[in-house]
């Protein structure tokens, strides 16, 4: 297995996993991925993959946030989705993307690398914790239609 910046060729398994990590916003994906490879999109400004082969197996997104919680600095390197494929978890494929995405978060010169997941999904938090991250808290999130 490796890690290493995603490619153009990756799109379609890209679009895969995506597809899987968030199920609530299919439409979305192709647009968002397509803008990525033109450059045009503010996030995520950068995406690791883990690949066997010709197949992908994991992948990581990227980003600089002003603010992230629970950090005492700004711009810090952020994972805004993490995603493995279910027959390769517990193999070191989602720790392999996060330390290649710490590597890069440092060569950005952030000092501090955060994340979030939704307060019901257990198997992320155990994943976080065993990569290192330490809980900063916890938060419910409002909207309000004007």
């Amino acid at each position: 297995m490796r890690v290493r910046a995603v490619e153009l060729a990756d799109r379609e398994q890209w679009l895969r996993m995506r597809s899987d990590l968030w199920p609530e916003s299919p439409e979305d994906h192709p647009r968002e991925i397509d803008m990525y490879f033109r450059g045009e999109s503010g996030e995520p400004v950068a995406v690791l993959v883990a690949d066997r082969g010709d197949t992908l197996i994991g992948l990581a997104e990227l980003s600089i946030r002003a603010y992230a919680e629970g950090c005492s600095t700004q711009n810090a390197g952020y994972l805004e989705g993490w995603y493995v494929d279910p027959d390769h978890r517990g193999q070191g494929v989602g720790r392999a993307l996060i330390e290649a995405s710490e590597a890069w978060a440092r060569a950005q010169g952030c000092v501090e690398f955060a994340s979030d997941t939704e307060l019901d999904n257990e198997s992320s938090r155990k994943a976080h914790l065993a990569c290192g991250f330490t809980e900063t808290g916890l938060i419910w999130c409002f909207i309000k239609t004007l």
